[in-house]
């Protein structure tokens, strides 16, 4: 069977979706299927129902999905911030991570961000101890930027550490 690609926009009818596969993708014991998996550094929910929706009712931003087959199988999170695209709470469903859909979203989500929107760069945050992951951006054009910001331990939402060195570092790529 050849199979079918789409991307879309997500609607609010696909925020269950949405919150399942990012959970997935991140948490738990299915995460670890994947190799994107936070489990062995994080517990705890990484997003849930109410902040997809908050999240895409923001006037510049959207998620963006790609089906395969009628089966949304990878999703992510943009935002037009000024002359840049923040790129964030990618997921892609476990059993399928290494497959070249994750090739296939960024791409698409750079296309989006220089042909649509007009940014002359997509911006992300990544946990900095996340070498594996870390290389694989810079394997499609990112580069580390050196700044970080803080982990919010105080803060729940992000999940429950599980250890005490987590911290962001920005990744960027100049879009020609």
């Amino acid at each position: 069977m050849i199979s079918t690609d789409i991307f879309r926009f997500a609607t609010p009818a696909d925020v269950p979706t949405i919150a399942a596969l990012v959970e997935s993708a991140y948490r738990g014991d299915a995460s670890r299927v994947g190799w994107t998996t936070e489990a062995d550094f994080l517990h705890g929910r990484r997003t849930d129902a109410a902040e997809i929706e908050e999240l895409m009712a923001k006037a510049n931003a959207r998620f963006l999905l790609l089906e395969r087959n009628g089966t949304v199988v990878a999703s992510c999170y943009i935002e037009k911030q000024g002359s840049a695209c923040y790129f964030g709470m990618f997921s892609v469903h476990p059993p399928l991570q290494g497959s070249g859909i994750g090739r296939l979203v960024l791409a698409e989500v750079e296309r989006i961000a220089r042909d649509e929107w007009r940014c002359g760069r997509v911006e992300m945050t990544v946990i900095d101890i996340r070498a594996e992951l870390i290389a694989w951006y810079e394997r499609r054009g990112y580069a580390r930027t050196g700044i970080t910001k803080p982990f919010p331990y105080d803060d729940d939402h992000f999940g429950l550490p599980q250890r005490d060195d987590l911290r962001f570092e920005y990744l960027t790529k100049a879009l020609a």
